[in-house]
């Protein structure tokens, strides 16, 4: 017999990864071995956290940036999926989302360091040879090797495969039901025991407070928005986006102040958010219709929303889909 919202208990289970947290929220029989679950989801993400990183010195990632050019280097599997993943996004962006940005996320300073002049003009110059030019894989080996002098840089990607991967440790305990995230990037498993999907809450773009301009609920599929208003460092005076221009090798200029991309996967969503803020609502949105993805566009200053998709349905706020 099935089980009701009352015979169901809730749990909302979290931890640390990638210099954030994630989260699972789900309801479930009593009797579930959580001690377990919490395990299984950490080790998830530890595991992609200690391929993918780019602050840990020995992950895999890592191993692939210090390496000489020419130099093949053997990658594990996971790691190997989000690079070929982040190739393929790439060339069908036309280059809006490039794996090949680390050289200029360091030089601009988000990855701890200051902003350096000359390592912004190195970075500006290498931005005329992208990850596809650059980047060769051997994916039956399970190898991969550069062509030039350059850094990887996964952040626009992996917290979307970590996402992944939580929801497959949910589902490998039974977990058919729930919802994970890992900073803004969601994926809904199933739905919420009454039967209606999970509340997803789309931020305005408010650099001072948190407040939601929309909501949307979710079922069978991920979420992920990128956007200027978390993330950010400052340059003679200037606030600067963390969202690189691939084709400047610098912050963006005149980009939306946000973009949300809805998905089967995480691992798209989060890619294409990103490739969305650069190539902005005029670009983006006949490209996101080709592909079949659902995209909202915001900007600073209005309420006003452009969306394709599941977001077509209002131009306005208080979107109810």
């Amino acid at each position: 017999m099935p089980k009701t919202f009352t015979d169901l208990d809730r749990h909302a289970l979290n931890g640390q990864t990638m210099g954030t947290r994630w989260s699972a929220l789900f309801h479930h029989a009593p009797g579930l071995d959580l001690a377990a679950v919490q395990a299984d989801l950490q080790a998830a993400v530890d595991l992609v956290d200690g391929q993918m990183s780019t602050w840990k010195p020995e992950s895999d990632l890592n191993r692939l940036n210090n390496a000489r050019p020419s130099e093949w280097v053997n990658l594990p599997e996971a790691l190997m999926t989000v690079l070929e993943a982040g190739l393929a996004i790439g060339a069908a962006t036309d280059g809006a989302f490039d794996i090949s940005m680390g050289d200029a996320v360091e030089a601009w300073g988000f990855s701890g360091l200051v902003a350096n002049e000359t390592a912004i003009r190195n970075a500006r110059n290498r931005a005329r040879a992208s990850a596809a030019d650059t980047l060769e894989l051997d994916r039956a080996n399970g190898r991969a090797r550069k062509h030039a002098d350059l850094r990887v840089d996964l952040n626009g990607i992996a917290k979307g495969y970590g996402v992944d991967r939580l929801a497959e440790a949910a589902r490998a305990h039974g977990i058919d039901n729930c919802l994970v995230a890992i900073d803004g990037e969601l994926r809904a498993l199933g739905h919420r025991p009454d039967g209606s999907g999970w509340p997803i809450a789309i931020e305005k773009p408010d650099h001072d407070r948190r407040t939601a301009h929309s909501l949307i609920e979710l079922e069978e599929a991920s979420i992920a928005t990128s956007g200027d208003y978390r993330h950010w460092v400052e340059v003679s005076g200037r606030r600067l986006s963390h969202t690189m221009d691939p084709k400047r090798g610098m912050p963006l200029v005149n980009a939306p102040a946000s973009a949300t991309v809805i998905a089967r996967d995480c691992m798209t969503a989060d890619a294409w958010a990103t490739a969305m803020m650069v190539l902005g609502a005029e670009r983006g949105l006949p490209m996101a219709e080709k592909f079949g993805l659902s995209v909202l566009f915001l900007h600073h200053g209005s309420d006003d929303a452009i969306g394709c998709g599941l977001f077509s349905t209002s131009p306005k706020s208080n979107l109810d889909v």
